[in-house]
């Protein structure tokens, strides 16, 4: 019999998205084959935490730690529990490259994008700014930081009013899952959106509302990735908020989208640029508009570590192109091993000049 794989699923996290993370993970270790793969749950509370224990994943749910015990990483690798981090974190501290450079520091292959795809993808304005910069198509746009609020709010308005008009949306730079995003129709509702944002991060982005559809396409593999159908989310509500994904199930998705096969396919293009750009790896879902006034094709985000929830895109997605869930879950932990293989053959040279590979 092959040796099982140890496998440890991280999930909670500190971040806004601590719940819907928990939900997540929940699918990820349910298509994990048992006769593949032993499961080491470990989960980070609010305040930073590591625990581990029978049945974790389910004490994260009711909030009942009583029975786990508290972790800490060894500096050693060669003591590192597992062979493989399955992050299934969402958000800041999780989905922001912080995580995955600890994981580095230890030699720990983990599945999903490195550091430098992570903190960037993770920052929507850094992320429109690099996409931007080679030539791809943005929503138009602004940024500032909270201390710039704090201080000059009524220029900030002005340059808003100015470049951006109304209807606009007013969003967190590095927070996913809708958390903390508005959708602004008056001038007068504009202070009270910035304000909330700024409850969830430092810093602030505010772009042109547009009459769109919201296409969505899942990108799978490290040098050479493939790209999924493209879906698209019909919203129930004004936007695609918190509460149409994971609330009130009002909001459906089509996949494959309704679309004309050119534009299906340059959309899956652009998406795999936009992917590449930013050395993206494992996985990420790339969304997209298609300005129904303009016909334009605009970039919007990118999420490195999608949600994996019975309602989510991404599975349904590669499903579409014949990747059913436990067979995706497979892909991605090969990939995971194959990046980290990669990053061996890096070579290594000392003050002396002494040479050596890992």
């Amino acid at each position: 019999m092959a040796k099982k794989i140890k496998i440890g699923v991280i999930f909670g996290g500190q971040s806004g998205e601590h719940e819907v993370s928990l939900v997540s993970a929940a699918s990820v270790i349910l298509a994990m084959s048992p006769k593949k793969y032993e499961v080491i749950e470990i989960g980070i509370t609010l305040d930073g935490r590591w625990l581990t224990g029978k049945n974790c994943l389910e004490a994260f749910r009711k909030h009942n730690f009583k029975d786990l015990k508290e972790i800490t990483l060894p500096t050693n690798p060669k003591k590192i529990p597992f062979d493989i981090v399955f992050p299934v974190l969402h958000g800041p501290y999780g989905e922001d490259g912080t995580i995955q450079g600890l994981f580095d520091i230890l030699h720990i292959p983990y599945v999903g994008c490195g550091v430098l795809a992570s903190s960037t993808s993770m920052d929507k304005l850094q992320t429109k700014a690099l996409w931007q910069a080679a030539g791809l198509k943005v929503v138009p746009y602004i940024g500032f930081n909270r201390k710039a609020w704090k201080e000059e709010s009524a220029k900030i308005i002005k340059e808003i009013k100015k470049k951006i008009g109304f209807p606009l949306f007013v969003k967190p730079a590095n927070m996913g899952s809708s958390v903390g995003i508005s959708k602004v129709k008056v001038l007068a509702n504009l202070k009270k959106a910035i304000d909330l944002a700024c409850e969830f991060d430092r810093r602030i982005l505010v772009e042109k509302g547009l009459n769109v559809r919201e296409i969505e396409c899942a990108i799978l593999g490290n040098d050479d990735p493939i790209s999924s159908p493209v879906g698209e989310v019909i919203v129930g509500g004004e936007f695609y908020d918190f509460y149409d994904k994971y609330v009130n199930g009002v909001s459906k998705t089509e996949i494959p989208a309704k679309l004309d096969k050119k534009i299906a396919q340059e959309i899956q293009g652009v998406s795999v640029k936009a992917y590449k750009l930013l050395d993206c790896s494992g996985l990420a879902r790339v969304d997209s508009f298609i300005d129904l006034d303009s016909g334009d094709i605009y970039l919007n985000e990118i999420n490195t570590m999608p949600g994996f929830t019975s309602i989510s895109m991404y599975p349904k997605m590669m499903a579409a192109c014949g990747i059913e869930y436990s067979d995706l879950i497979d892909k991605l932990i090969f990939l995971g091993f194959e990046r980290f293989q990669e990053k061996q053959k890096n070579k290594v040279t000392f003050e002396s000049g002494t040479e050596w590979y890992q």
